[in-house]
């Protein structure tokens, strides 16, 4: 009987999937609209106060999502001074909703990359990912590791769309 061969084990492909890249710390979000007065208005003061009394212990080895729910307008230092809060606690602070912040930790993760470790390799990006807007994380991932791999496909290890190949040195 013949021995059954994983020839996508022995071809030295490396497979890269951007879930992999999502948050293992839990995502978390703080809406400014709840320091709003009327929902309408951001008073310094009161913010101020919220700044200094708010528990920002509680955000520690989190991934934080900061944004506002109403239909008002933020001056920029609000999100400044949350980030400043938070800072002492986490460094995973993103503006937006939780896609939005996963999406930021995912391309923070990409730009991370040590791409030397993929030089001369054949990687394929699998699909199909269940996270954010995962065209434009693809692009970023493409864009990042084509200076160096040999081959870049996408898809599955048996089932792969060929993007990019190196040429051979003449």
């Amino acid at each position: 009987m013949e021995e059954i061969v994983n020839r996508v084990q022995k071809s030295g492909i490396i497979t890269l999937d951007l879930t992999s890249f999502l948050p293992k710390e839990e995502v978390v979000e703080i809406d400014l609209k709840d320091n709003l007065w009327n929902e309408l208005v951001l008073r310094e003061k009161d913010f101020r106060s919220f700044i200094k009394e708010h528990n920002w212990s509680s955000y520690e080895h989190k991934v934080v999502a900061v944004f506002c729910s109403a239909d008002a307008i933020i001056p920029t230092w609000a999100y400044m001074l949350v980030a400043s809060a938070l800072a002492e606690y986490t460094p995973f602070v993103y503006f937006g909703d939780t896609t939005q912040a996963q999406k930021g930790f995912i391309e923070d993760r990409i730009n991370a990359l040590h791409i030397d470790d993929y030089a001369d390799a054949r990687i394929v990006i699998k699909g199909c990912a269940e996270i954010p807007d995962p065209e434009a994380l693809f692009l970023k991932l493409t864009t990042r590791l084509r200076p160096v791999v040999k081959v870049l496909m996408y898809g599955e290890p048996c089932s792969t769309v060929p993007v990019f190949k190196k040429p051979r040195k003449a």
